[in-house]
């Protein structure tokens, strides 16, 4: 038996032997838009909660709109000029209508991969499409604290100041925040460091309801709602991709109702019972663009958690062609593997900001508590050292090797990655 994982851009077929028992847990065949097209022309003018988008831009003098940066493979390119066409419509002005990078603490995203985010060359010629920068203190306005958990609240003054504000993205499962898309586009994808810093420390990250496809109770996802409330009327193009980055769903409107709205329809496709735990998983990073950095990669690994059995053995396969991450990321493991996961975690939970990108270095340690980690990729030696997860050069054999432990010729597979949530659920 021959299964393809995602894997950058070209997939990872793994070969597996008769004498193993392979359950794959992928979605759920999501239908698909005929005419995506007409599908977003008929969500901007039939929204959830607002008036219609040409509505909403009459009138008014500039307009933001933000969209995800490179990891996302979000599809801006059906929606961004219909969006603009209607902006320009409404009598503003090219110049005053900005499409934003919502980057938050990522790198920008300039030439060639600025113009494959934006996905439509007739967007970059007649409006300013931007990159966020969080770490620019005068690029922010101040809106003091969200009154349960005292998060600094700061976001981009480009949109707060707009005249109509607009967040677009993808709704995925996401291994903190529940979901993706939405509130989150705006918070962290605009928001200054300090926010972003906040409430992805220990003391948010650590509450057990901080957890893939789940917002019931998540902190991320309340201070999310917090901000929102605090920042005013912002409207929302929510999308829904099937594994061949089709589109299945789209919709627009206020920005919490026509979240919730893709969110319900997202969760019957993206969560998936499982009737058992299993010694020996395979999963992946979900391929290109997500998988180009080890940083990224974590995401595989905590997914799948649900279904991880005792004395268990993850193995993961992520291409990381762009190596490890960030500078900070990199700062991050090391102080994990000099200090050991232990002691790691105690010294976040002293903090109330936690230390750019270490909440990603926080939430593998929660893979390597569940079970063994072992990942094939492209990393080099030095990088390989810094993930402080086994290294591999081939899933066929750690999984032979898994099994030869174990005992147990039972293995998941998850192609998908983390665009798939396994639940265990049993009969």
């Amino acid at each position: 038996m021959i299964v393809d994982l995602l894997y950058g851009k070209s997939g990872l077929p793994v070969r597996f032997g008769d004498d193993i028992d392979v359950t794959v847990i992928a979605k759920p065949t999501m239908p698909i838009l005929a005419n995506p097209d007409s599908a977003v022309r008929r969500a901007l003018l039939a929204p959830v909660e607002s008036a219609p988008l040409a509505d909403l831009a009459e009138g008014k003098r500039s307009a933001c709109v933000l969209i995800c940066d490179v990891t996302r493979p979000v599809p801006n390119s059906l929606f961004l000029r219909p969006m603009v066409e209607t902006l320009l419509a409404a009598g503003i002005d090219a110049a005053d209508i900005t499409v934003l990078v919502a980057t938050g603490l990522h790198r920008p995203n300039l030439g060639d991969e600025l113009a494959e985010v934006v996905g439509d060359p007739w967007v970059l010629d007649r409006v300013p499409v931007v990159n966020h920068h969080a770490e620019d203190d005068a690029a922010h306005v101040d809106f003091g604290e969200t009154p349960t958990r005292g998060t600094p609240v700061k976001l981009d003054r480009r949109f707060v100041e707009a005249d109509l504000r607009i967040a677009t993205g993808l709704v995925e499962p996401h291994f903190m925040a529940g979901y993706s898309g939405g509130r989150k586009v705006v918070a962290p994808g605009i928001a200054h460091a300090d926010t972003i810093r906040t409430f992805h420390s220990a003391r948010f990250l650590e509450n057990p309801c901080a957890v893939q496809c789940r917002l019931d109770g998540n902190p991320l996802h309340e201070e999310q709602l917090e901000i929102m409330r605090m920042l005013g009327d912002v409207y929302a193009l929510n999308t829904v991709i099937d594994d061949e980055r089709r589109l299945s769903f789209v919709n627009f409107g206020e920005i919490v109702a026509s979240h919730n709205e893709a969110v319900v329809y997202a969760d019957r496709f993206l969560t998936v019972p499982v009737p058992r735990r299993f010694r020996t998983v395979v999963t992946s990073a979900a391929g290109y663009p997500l998988d180009q950095t080890y940083y990224q990669t974590v995401k595989g690994m905590v997914t799948p958690l649900d279904i991880v059995g005792d004395d268990a053995t993850l193995i993961v396969a992520s291409d990381c062609s762009e190596g490890l991450g960030s500078d900070a990321f990199r700062a991050s493991q090391r102080r994990l593997i000099d200090q050991g996961a232990d002691a790691f975690l105690a010294s976040l939970l002293e903090k109330r900001f936690a230390d750019i990108d270490e909440w990603e270095s926080e939430m593998q340690t929660k893979a390597q508590r569940a079970a063994r980690v072992r990942m094939m990729s492209r990393l080099n030696d030095v990088d390989r050292e810094l993930t402080g997860v086994e290294p591999i050069d081939s899933v066929e054999e750690a999984v032979r090797e898994s099994i030869k432990v174990s005992g147990d010729s039972a293995v998941a597979v998850i192609p998908e990655g983390p665009y798939v949530v396994p639940r265990y659920r049993p009969d």
